[in-house]
Parts: C-alpha cells; structure tokens; sequence
C-alpha cells in the first residue's frame, strides 16, 4: 500500500524527499545537486507534477525532488523551526521512495533527527542517512558519529545506507546519488519464491524457532507480498508464537542473501490455511 507504488520501469523515476532539522544543510545540499553540471535540471514531459518539484537526470538516471522549492526556500515562519521541520518531513514522505535524512555531522544526531527517523522507518520509504559537513570532521567525529548512530537511531541503524558528504565542496553528492540507487533498487525488489523458498529451508535448518509454550513452531514457507518495501510472509502453525527476536533474525538474513540494504523489510507471520 502507501502512495507512489507503481510497477518498476528500468528508467525508473526515483522520487526523494530530503528530511532533517533546519540547519543541517538541506538547502545547501539540494542547491549542490541543482549546481552541478553533471546534473541536468529538465522537466519531464508528458507528466503533470507538483511546480515545487525538480527533476535531475544524472547519467541515464532519474530523480525527482520533492518539495525543492519548500526546501530552498527558507521558511519565514513565527512556528517553532523544529516543528516545522517534523511537519514538512511527514507531508514529503508521503509522496517519496527515498527519504534522505541530511544530518549535520559537526552537531551530531539530535532529538529531532531520531523524531524524523521514526516517521522515515514508520513510512515504510528506502533510507538513506548523509552527514552533512563533512569536510570539517575530525576522525574522532566520525567515530563518535558511528557510535551515536547505533545508540539514537537504532531503529534504523541496521539497514540504512549511510554517506557523508559535503554540500559546501560538492564533495561526496555523487555517491549520496549513488547510495539513494542502491536503496531504491533494495526498496522495489522482488525476489522469487523458488529464490526465497531454497533460502527459508537452510535457515529453518540451521537456526529453527524457538517452542512457543511448549510447542514447536512449524514454518511453511514464505512468499513475498509486495516490494516498495520488500514485505514476506510466512506461513506459521502458531502465528503468535512468532518471538520478535527470531522475526528480527529471518529479517536480517533476508537482507544479507537478497540485498535488501537501504530498504526496511517487512515480515508478516500468517497461520497455514488449509487448502
């Protein structure tokens, strides 16, 4: 479900929204990108889209970004910035694939950036966390920056894609592109159910669900529901005894065996009909 699903074209149109606390650099980020002469700014025929967007074709690639002309536009609002920041955040994930979460890397991961975060991984969108200012970190900042990462965004830590870059240089926003690629490209996979099926069986073997009361839980086989994300679901004789932490498990080897980095995957635990 959600909005923007649609079926993947290889010239795929990838649709960013750029999220972060006011002064993270988002602008200066989104200004480097329009900048670049590599970049080509165009509109896109055929196709009624918001005017607050812009389209960027880099190489054969294309994206679309969100709200450019909210983001550019600095907002002159009497509201508290923060809250603004949270509001805008919320509006442009509905209408993206990719959300990239600008962080300021000298002021390091606040409240605010984990609140966005929370929208991000509740969304369901493919996740991409840049430092921004880069060029002004110390190898120490970088360090403490990893370890805030795993502390104040755990919840997205173990699958988002992270960069660094720095809007200011125009150092690092080809691999920030690259990286929104390969998220998305994790975002709208489909794997197949021979695929998934060869995997479920080794990792059944190899590290079966714990007893429910008692009981041993028997898993079927798993299917793949949608992509954007990647949601599977598993046939269970006992649903409920689905233990979060072996849900987390299947989770984490889907995405090590399919590549599924950048992207949530979502894991659905249904009782066997029986046919």
């Amino acid at each position: 479900g959600g909005a923007g699903r649609r079926p993947l074209a290889a010239d795929a149109l990838i649709r960013i929204a750029f999220v972060g606390r006011p002064n993270a650099g988002k602008s200066s980020l989104v200004n480097a990108l329009l900048g670049d002469e590599r970049m080509i700014v165009s509109d896109i025929p055929g196709t009624t889209r918001d005017p607050v967007d812009t389209l960027l074709s880099y190489g054969d690639r294309r994206f679309l970004l969100i709200d450019t002309a909210g983001i550019r536009r600095r907002a002159r609002i009497p509201e508290p910035m923060e809250k603004v920041a949270v509001a805008m955040a919320e509006k442009a994930l509905l209408r993206a694939d990719v959300a990239v979460l600008v962080i300021d890397g000298k002021d390091g991961i606040g409240e605010q950036d984990a609140r966005i975060a929370g929208l991000i991984q509740d969304s369901g969108r493919a996740l991409v966390i840049v430092f921004n200012k880069a060029d002004l970190l110390k190898p120490a900042d970088a360090e403490r920056l990893r370890e805030d990462l795993e502390r104040k965004l755990q919840f997205v830590a173990p699958w988002a894609l992270v960069t660094s870059c720095s809007a200011k240089s125009k150092k690092g926003i080809h691999k920030l592109l690259d990286a929104v690629e390969r998220s998305f490209h994790a975002f709208s996979q489909r794997v197949s159910t021979g695929a998934l099926n060869r995997f479920f069986e080794g990792i059944v073997e190899r590290h079966p669900p714990p007893l429910y009361m008692g009981r041993p839980i028997r898993l079927y086989y798993i299917t793949q529901a949608e992509a954007c994300p990647p949601t599977f679901v598993v046939q269970v004789n006992h649903p409920e005894g689905m233990h979060y932490s072996y849900r987390r498990y299947l989770q984490n080897q889907l995405r090590e065996t399919f590549k599924l980095q950048g992207t949530p995957v979502r894991l659905v635990a249904r009782a066997r009909t029986r046919a």
